[in-house]
Parts: structure tokens; sequence; C-alpha cells
């Protein structure tokens, strides 16, 4: 195979793959590298489904990018055999006057003119019934978000991407990452091949990846925990019930309806033990709050939704300090792109991120406006 590239990407998960079909349609030499065979459960992308939000609680300045990705998303469905997205709606709820995810949510909703709408518990139960929230909660629903199939996501952009004349080359680690003023250059064991562009795409990896090129950034992989639960289907499938999230007294969770008969899924949010992507344990259920933790929330708020555990996954998030996204090139190499630290909410906006690093790779700037995910924002801390 051919040993030099127009970009080079490394990290062919949810932002790699989508950069990679947004360069090869423009006719970009573009070679996707990934240590595994995307998708894959190695990542941060498994697990069937993920929520898009609109009306965005961690602060106004995503909505842009996530109404940009959101169209990007129906564009991809389009174009692509695979289902991408079903607008299940999205609730969130809390107790009043512990939200400040919800108070942003209601000010983006304002400021960009998008539909919610706000009720209090005793209508959020005469609405969904196996909701068991206190009359005194508040809740925000959105009936213009909802839920993105990732796997289907990644497939469909890969399987774009190769048509249009992406190199792709799965299981296959990088050894080692070097870049001058002009050239980046990445040795495999397929190979050693160089780019006058490189992205850093590769999620939990990314830290050590970067650490090659000089830049030393706070990103700390997490452990993360998914499980499905038996339901009341009658209450709980994706025909009825919307995907949610909640800030509790007991944590952040999020969770998704039952797709033909999969259970309830839910996750929690905020809680997660630090973790080495190379080392990680996979195994779900070696800690005793991998199932008590999110059950106990199903127990609480949606007990007809806590029945036996159909399934459990481990996943990862990589969070930064602020849990704002690296979107930005190398402070010293203005070739080389990093993508990376998306916190646990960085799906939804793949579709746009891959469009953002494309146009940072092919003309050095973008329309999109990244002061939030600068580099070298005081939040890094970089040394």
């Amino acid at each position: 195979m051919e040993k030099h590239y127009d970009v080079i990407i490394v990290g062919a998960g949810s932002m790699g793959m989508a950069a990679g079909y947004f360069l090869a349609k423009q006719g970009v030499k573009t070679l996707m590298i990934d240590a595994f065979d995307p998708p894959h459960t190695s990542g941060s992308h498994h697990g069937d489904t993920r929520i898009i939000r609109h009306a965005y609680g961690e602060g106004r300045d995503y909505v842009p990018l996530v109404l940009r990705a959101q169209t990007l998303w129906n564009e991809l469905e389009q174009r692509s055999e695979e289902k991408i997205f079903d607008k299940t709606g999205v609730l969130s709820f809390s107790p009043e006057g512990l939200s400040a995810f919800l108070d942003e949510a209601v000010a983006s909703a304002k400021t960009y003119g998008l539909l919610i709408e706000m009720m209090d518990g005793a209508e959020v139960k005469k609405r969904w019934p196996g909701v068991a929230v206190p009359d005194h909660y508040r809740a925000v629903f959105e009936p213009d978000s909802g839920v993105l199939f990732p796997e289907n996501c990644i497939c469909a952009y890969r399987k774009l991407a190769e048509a249009n004349g992406a190199t792709l080359l799965t299981n296959t680690r990088v050894e080692d990452l070097k870049a001058d003023d002009r050239s980046a250059i990445v040795k495999t064991p397929r190979g050693t091949f160089t780019a006058q562009k490189v992205i850093i795409s590769g999620g939990a990896w990314n830290g050590k990846l970067l650490s090659k090129l000089g830049l030393d950034l706070p990103l700390q992989p997490t452990r993360q925990t998914v499980g499905w639960f038996e339901a009341d289907e009658a209450l709980f499938n994706a025909g009825v019930f919307p995907a949610f999230t909640a800030e509790s007294p007991e944590g952040m969770y999020y969770g998704f309806p039952s797709f033909d008969g999969s259970g309830v899924k839910i996750g929690r949010h905020d809680y997660g033990q630090a973790a080495d992507p190379d080392t990680i344990n996979r195994e779900f259920g070696i800690y005793p709050e991998d199932e008590g933790d999110i059950r106990g929330f199903l127990e609480t708020y949606m007990p007809k939704a806590a029945g036996s555990l159909k399934q459990g996954k481990v996943c990862m998030y990589t969070k930064t300090p602020d849990e704002h996204f690296v979107i930005d090139t190398h402070p010293e190499l203005p070739h080389v792109i990093v993508a990376a630290g998306f916190s646990g909410h960085g799906f939804k906006f793949a579709s746009a991120i891959g469009e953002i690093l494309s146009q940072l790779a092919v003309s050095g700037k973008t329309d999109y406006p990244l002061t939030l995910f600068s580099i070298n924002r005081p939040a890094l801390r970089q040394k």
C-alpha cells in the first residue's frame, strides 16, 4: 500500500471516522488507522444508543454545534442504509433548585428558539406513568431531540469514507508518532506512513499519543458502566417513553427507553473509576456499584423498569478538568490537529466535529468558533 498521504487520522472511532468521510469526499488522500476494527467495544462509542440533546445543559455555546450535528446525522441517514436517529424526545428532571444543568438547558432554548416543554413532577407522572418523581421536581422535555445509534453511525461513515477513496487500516496500533514543522510520521507494525497533516482522535489513548508529540494534557480516562434492565414494556418502550437525564441527590444519570424489548438502559454520568485504557477491566459486575448504583436509581425513580439485569457493559470516558472538549491544533505544530477529552458527552457532536476536523486539515481554519475547546485554555494547565 502507499506510504504517503495528504492526511493521516490516528483513531478511526466516532470523530475520526466522520473526519475520514468528509476528507475523502473532497478528494483528499486519507489514511485512517485504528488499533481495533470500528465499530468495536474497546473505546467509547459502543452500547447501542446515545442521547442527542439540543437545549444543552452543559452550556449554550454548544447549541450551534449540536444543531449542525443533527443536520449532518439526518443527511447521513438519507445517504446510508443505516438507522441513525430516532426522535424519541428527551426528558430531563431534577429537584427544584438543585440543577444548574436544567437552568442552562432552559437558557439555551430561549437563546436559540428551541422547542421545550416545562413541567413539574406531577405533570411528568401524568404523562409518563412509569416515572415516580416527587411533585416538587421540575422537568424539561425536548420533543425534537432523541437517540442516535452509534455503531450504525460509524458503520455508515466507514462505508462512505471507503467508497470515496479513504484507506482504513484496522487492528493496527500506532507504535510511534513524530512530527516536524512540515509533516508527520506514523510508525505501525504494518509500515511507516507520512502525511502533510495528521489528526489525533484516539479517544482514551489520546494522552499517550499526544505525549509522543510533546503535549502533556490532563486527559483522564475513566471506567463507566451501563446496564439494561427488564421493564414494563407498556410503560417504557421507545414508542411511548423518551430518552432521559436526571440530576438527583444521588447523582447524575441518563438512560433510554426499551428498543425492541432490549430493556431500559441506564448509566451514571458523574461517577467512574480512573483507568488505563490498556489495562482496564472490562468485566461488568466486578464491583458492586456496577449494577447496584444504576439499579438503585431505577428502584427510586422508575421502579417498573428495575427488573432483572438483561446485560451490562463497560465503556470509557476521557475527561478534561472542565469537561469541555479539546478541538485545536498543536501549539507548536499547526499541521497536527487534536480531537480529545470528550468527557462523556461528545458522541452526539461527532458528525459536526468530523466536519470541523476536515476543515482544519484542508484549510487550517473553520467557521465554527473553537475558543471553548482551545488547547491553551487555563483549565488544561498544559505543561
